[in-house]
């Protein structure tokens, strides 16, 4: 995450602590408030959790609302849209800089593979809709983060990939097609990447609670598991849970076609649509 996305992640988790300070002197519920700006009691909750930037005209009706007396609108002009969701900015910390990336996927390409116009497609489909700023802004970080394949020293990544994450067509057939062929003729051949595709018939499978992200930590120190959720997410750094996880994992890549299939499924599938 380059230095002006972590000043803007920072200030946004320094706003919602502020803001629930003077709510709270200002003796408003989280209900109130929302009624008074137009959010409901859960927006408002995210904001000053730092889960959710402020926006449109929130910050010029709370701040004299509260009697903030600029302290709000102040703040608010350093919280920036970074492109970072700020729940995970914790785990881009260790991707940034982790010795194994492993992921596995279920309903669209991971982030990591993903092209310029697959993401935008994918940010284009929010609910709430972002403004165009912030798409762009996401789909910068997003390709940003794919600097790590070619990292030195170079971090072992891997994929298990539902064929539902290959064959849904976010944005259209020919977006999916130009991000399959990219993964096809770009990704797959690094000598540190294995990508893997689910065999579809399988009657047993090791991965029905969804995906996840495993991380070998920097030098190998430790490892931790992401999953993420609707609207936030979580990170697991105790046993027996990761090592659970890691052992899911590795059924996962047993249950799934072979690097090599895999490859000319994903090539096939490009090539039909």
């Amino acid at each position: 995450m380059n230095e002006e996305a972590k000043q803007g992640a920072g200030a946004t988790k320094t706003f919602g602590m502020m803001l629930r300070f003077y709510r709270e002197r200002a003796k408003y519920s989280q209900e109130a408030l929302g009624k008074a700006t137009g959010y409901s009691k859960s927006q408002v909750a995210m904001i000053e959790r730092g889960l959710r930037r402020p926006k449109g005209e929130f910050v010029p009706i709370v701040d004299p609302l509260l009697g903030a007396q600029g302290a709000l609108l102040k703040l608010a002009e350093e919280v920036v849209a970074s492109g970072v969701a700020p729940w995970f900015e914790d785990y881009l910390e260790e991707e940034i800089k982790a010795a194994g990336i492993h992921w596995y996927e279920t309903h669209l390409l991971p982030g990591l593979l993903q092209t310029a116009d697959y993401a935008r497609s994918v940010f284009s489909c929010a609910v709430p809709a972002l403004d165009d700023d912030e798409i762009e802004a996401a789909v910068a970080a997003r390709l940003k983060r794919q600097e790590v394949f070619y990292r030195r020293p170079a971090p072992l990544v891997t994929f298990v990939l539902e064929l539902a994450a290959i064959t849904r067509p976010i944005g259209g057939p020919d977006i999916l097609r130009k991000n399959l062929l990219h993964i096809r003729e770009t990704i797959a051949d690094l000598r540190n990447v294995t990508i893997q595709v689910m065999d579809d018939k399988r009657h047993v499978h090791a991965g029905l609670n969804g995906p996840f992200i495993l991380l070998e930590t920097e030098k190998r120190k430790g490892q931790l598991v992401y999953v993420e959720g609707q609207g936030g997410s979580y990170i697991l750094t105790e046993q027996p849970e990761v090592g659970d996880s890691f052992a899911r994992y590795g059924a996962l890549r047993a249950q799934a076609h072979s690097p090599e299939y895999s490859a000319r499924l994903i090539e096939q599938v490009a090539r039909g649509l």
